[in-house]
């Protein structure tokens, strides 16, 4: 479970901090309560997370204060949070309701559990943070209600740090996940000038009066942007930096993300009629250098994009010989009904949860049903699996997830050799199947294919770095963060670059300045935790530690204290809750405490189910103790690392 504070107005009763608003959610939803924390931020509510409770106070004293004095208690229900390991919230629904602060929202399509059914659960299924739709603003607007304030009230608030998190990422291997990421107005590493040959493209808005439409309003803006990725000598910005500034004009959001030139726009649809706008606007002056409208049958968005991209393109001075023009639409499809559902796919796959996934790679068969030559779909069905094997396949469907990625990554590239996402895809497959030399080969395709795309340099940045190529891990993380500036992501990858160089000291430094100066940019407490142990820097590491409570915390900080008898105890609770999918963390632990034979089992055990934390085991400052072991080196060789 994790929790959020929002406040309206900071008082104080006999020095005790009183909460106006407190949000009680399950912890796996947090990627989809994110956008409403933010939401409220950016009305002028401040959000705060558990992350801002001191180094010294007691956790959940600190949380059972703050929900004894919520004016509202704000709980989400979710399929997750009905379950049967949802007690807490319900515990904390039930205290709400006694005291009268409960207030539901629901972000699945269930009910809330009985005995809460009197009082209406807002409902914001589906909701992905616009905060113009209806149903938001039904929830801000009864929140202001409860609390007695008006919207010009709670704008006039400061703004505290924000401690908000996304996706499932891993942690030094595969097997244990932990919440990672969100967006943020500041970052450290500013872009540094502008250049001719850069552009983000704005989120287009979604004029259609129905907020269920802006999948298809984002998807074409994300299919632009990935469109002009493809031509030689473009920087594009990437998604997440370029929707981080949606609300900003063009001169503001250019200088933010430092790039020379903004392409803007919006989509009505209606069922006989798309109307497509779009504005190419310099950067610097603000002047429009590009317009156009379109409107168009329904049927005609595809075309739309591709004269969109090529008019962008010239307007830039960027020669479209024909390999250029075919590179704008490499995998793509001439059927927009199957768009249309890749479109809903990818909106889909981007939530994350179980669920989700199961409906994004329903909607990609769909779109290829409609078109079996539909590259980019067959990648996004790839990605689907692949995400679904590492965070919800048991060990024994794990195989046969990954080969059915691998032979769907395969017939995307067959479709299109040209399209980069597909070589993307590939090298993600490869990595976590431990296919190491494939993987390289393939992140450098893609590479190749678009230099100026942000997601591939990111991955390839970490990858490089586990590689113990140095020089070329910090460039392309440096490319990363360039690319997506506003993204946490890029400098979770900047971190993660300096331990794989084993440059501990100075990825503390990175994290924590990063932490000072842009807050919302820093998502990774626990894995900064990890970094300090190893340094022996053991009252610094429990701080992060409790930061961002996860399974493995105690476990290493008893491991580091040679304490046998808590790890073992520690470790029945691990093995019970994660079986053997956990083995290279298991690993990891078995070596800090000095017991060297079961660290060489437990790594064994790790090759054997193909855990991809072993990507990691010729930099892992924590297997040190083993590498003088022939049989440490054997696994190591195994591998087969790439030279």
């Amino acid at each position: 479970m994790h929790h959020a504070w929002v406040r309206l107005k900071c008082k104080r009763e006999r020095g005790a901090p009183v909460t106006d608003l407190f949000l009680s959610y399950k912890a796996e939803d947090r990627p989809r309560v994110a956008p409403l924390v933010e939401g409220l931020e950016a009305d002028g509510l401040s959000v705060w997370w558990d992350a801002h409770i001191g180094g010294g106070d007691d956790w959940r004293d600190t949380i059972l204060r703050h929900l004894e004095t919520a004016k509202v208690v704000i709980v989400v229900w979710s399929r997750r949070s009905i379950g049967p390991r949802g007690q807490f919230v319900r515990d904390e629904a039930t205290h709400a309701l006694k005291r009268g602060t409960y207030f539901p929202v629901r972000i699945d399509k269930v009910d809330p559990p009985l005995g809460f059914g009197e009082t209406h659960a807002l409902d914001l299924t589906g909701w992905k943070g616009d905060r113009s739709d209806p149903r938001y603003q039904a929830v801000t607007s009864a929140l202001r209600k409860r609390l007695g304030v008006t919207a010009a009230d709670s704008l006039n608030l400061d703004q505290p740090k924000q401690f908000a998190v996304n996706r499932r990422t891993v942690i030094i291997g595969s097997a244990v996940a932990v919440a990672a990421a969100g967006t943020g107005a500041w970052f450290l590493i500013r872009p540094s000038g502008t250049k001719a040959d850069s552009i983000a493209v704005l989120p287009f808005a979604n004029l259609s009066g129905d907020p269920k439409q802006s999948y298809f309003s984002d998807g074409i803006a994300e299919e632009l942007r990935n469109a002009l990725a493809r031509l030689a000598g473009l920087k594009v910005v990437a998604r997440t930096s370029s929707e981080a500034v949606r609300n900003d004009d063009a001169a503001t959001a250019a200088k933010k993300l430092g790039v020379a030139n903004i392409l803007t726009g919006s989509v009505r649809q209606s069922p006989s009629t798309i109307r497509v706008s779009a504005q190419l606007v310099d950067g610097q002056t603000g002047i429009e250098r590009w317009s156009q409208n379109y409107d168009r049958e329904p049927g005609d968005s595809i075309k739309i994009q591709t004269d969109i991209a090529e008019q962008v393109a010239r307007a830039l001075a960027i020669a479209l010989a024909g390999a250029a023009r075919a590179a704008i639409a490499v995998g793509g499809t001439q059927i927009a009904a199957a768009q249309n559902l890749l479109l809903q796919a990818i909106a889909k796959q981007r939530d994350g949860s179980k669920e989700d996934i199961k409906d994004s790679l329903s909607l990609a068969n769909a779109a290829l049903a409609l078109d079996p030559k539909y590259a980019e779909a067959h990648v996004y069905k790839a990605l689907g699996l692949i995400s679904y094997a590492g965070s919800f396949a048991n060990e024994a469907e794990l195989p046969s997830y990954r080969a059915s990625a691998l032979r769907v990554a395969r017939q995307a590239l067959s479709l299109a050799p040209n399209l980069a996402s597909a070589h993307n895809a590939l090298a993600e497959i490869y990595r976590v199947s431990l296919q190491l030399r494939a993987a390289d080969q393939e992140y450098k395709r893609a590479l190749q294919l678009t230099p100026g795309e942000a997601e591939t340099a990111r991955d390839y940045a970490q990858f490089a770095g586990k590689l113990g190529r140095r020089e070329e891990s910090r460039q392309y993380s440096d490319q990363a963060i360039a690319l997506d500036p506003i993204n946490p992501e890029s400098y979770r990858a900047r971190h993660l670059v300096l331990v794989s160089n084993r440059a501990l000291e100075e990825a503390v430094d990175f994290s924590k300045s990063l932490e000072r100066t842009s807050p919302k940019m820093f998502r990774w407490p626990y894995e900064l935790g990890w970094c300090l142990l190893a340094l022996d820097r053991v009252d610094d590491a429990r701080h992060y530690f409790a930061m961002q409570p996860h399974a493995m915390s105690d476990v290493f900080l008893a491991a580091h204290s040679r304490d046998g008898a808590g790890v073992d105890r520690a470790m029945g609770a691990l093995r019970q809750e994660l079986g053997d999918a956990a083995s290279y963390q298991y690993a990891e632990i078995y070596a800090e405490l000095g017991d060297t034979e079961r660290a060489l089992v437990a790594l064994d055990r790790a090759w054997k189910i193909r855990d991809s934390g072993l990507a990691w085991i010729k930099v892992d400052p924590y297997l040190d103790p083993l590498r003088s072991d022939r049989r440490f080196q054997a696994i190591v060789d195994r591998l087969d690392f790439p030279t």
